[in-house]
């Protein structure tokens, strides 16, 4: 005879298994629940520990060795610490336009082409006038000189005497031969344009060959170039700005032309160019520089081309340097006024 299971111990067992369930679930939400608190840590973790002011060294990471950062020096590579190059001169305002300024000299020019560039150093304002390219000519011997540099600089070494005395030549005379050699020397137009990188010029590009002269460039490239020259942040060292400025400072009589024209005191640091094309028979004529007026410094670059003469072109040069400092120079005066 089948014996019927009695009802109430029957329904104490289903009340066991519904509760055995409801147990089994909790425990399967709360490992659910728990692997994803640890995956979301470990990904907060992954997001914010590269920003949490630890060095790579207490992180587990080894610095470089003296003999692995002297490698990199030498194959060319900037140093860790040099300072970043700046993509653009000192100012983020709109420079101040300098073509009202320069009409009566624009008026003079024919097939010629111009361009123009200031910078106040106090302030970090800019002039402009015009953006074109332009060859180079002899102020690229300034670039030259500070890629020499750097490139000793990254050698651990000083200049040699044969490169000092070439190096002076080349700044203080214009000497081409000197030059040549230099240019020879820093790797051509590959080695310029690596240091230029680093310098922060962004619109000069070597010229080809041992070309050195046609190198292309823009005047507000050329206040980055002095830039680096003549203020503190530049990956050049104190004493090779030292050593470029004295010899600006100190060019031949014949040469102090250009920018110098708009100075009214002080020291002018310069370099000028010239070069007649031989296709054009037509002349370049540049100027850069660091000049005072008014109390005021400025670093100064005129670039032309298209001259009929090179003292044709001189004078344009300096006709420009002085309406473009006496126009900017009353602008500053007038905002510090206001």
């Amino acid at each position: 005879m089948h014996e019927t299971p009695p009802v109430r111990r029957r329904g104490r067992s289903r009340r066991e298994q519904r509760r055995r369930r409801r147990a089994r679930r909790r425990r399967i939400a709360w490992t659910v629940t728990s692997v994803v608190i640890l995956i979301g840590g470990a990904a907060a973790y992954a997001l914010t520990g590269s920003n949490s002011g630890e060095s790579s060294a207490s992180a587990g990471g080894k610095a470089p060795s003296p003999s692995a950062v002297s490698a990199r020096a030498k194959s060319g590579e900037a140093p860790a610490d040099a300072p970043k190059p700046s993509p653009s001169p000192t100012s983020t305002r709109k420079p101040f336009d300098l073509g009202p300024a320069l009409a009566p000299v624009t008026a003079l020019f024919g097939d010629n082409l111009m361009s123009v560039a200031m910078l106040d150093v106090e302030t970090g304002a800019m002039a402009t006038y015009g953006h074109d390219n332009f060859d180079t000519a002899s102020i690229v011997k300034v670039d030259i000189l500070a890629t020499l540099l750097l490139q000793a600089q990254d050698q651990g070494r000083r200049l040699s005497t044969e490169e000092r005395a070439q190096s002076a030549a080349m700044i203080q005379k214009s000497d081409n031969e000197s030059t040549s050699a230099l240019w020879t020397r820093i790797g051509s137009a590959s080695g310029l344009d690596a240091a230029n990188e680093r310098l922060g010029l962004v619109q000069t590009q070597g010229g080809s060959g041992t070309v050195w002269g046609i190198t292309q460039t823009t005047a507000e490239d050329q206040i980055r170039l002095l830039q680096s020259v003549f203020g503190d942040e530049s990956p050049l060292s104190e004493a090779s700005r030292a050593y470029i400025q004295d010899l600006m400072r100190h060019v031949v009589g014949s040469q102090t032309w250009g920018v110098s024209a708009a100075a009214d005191s002080g020291t002018t640091a310069l370099k000028n160019g010239w070069l007649k094309r031989t296709q054009t028979k037509k002349w370049d004529v540049n100027s850069i520089g660091r000049i005072e007026r008014e109390g005021r410094v400025y670093l100064m670059a005129v670039l032309l081309n298209g001259c009929s003469t090179q003292e044709v072109g001189v004078s344009i040069v300096e006709q420009a340097s002085r309406a473009s400092a006496a126009a900017f120079s009353r602008k500053l005066g007038d905002k510090s006024t206001t």
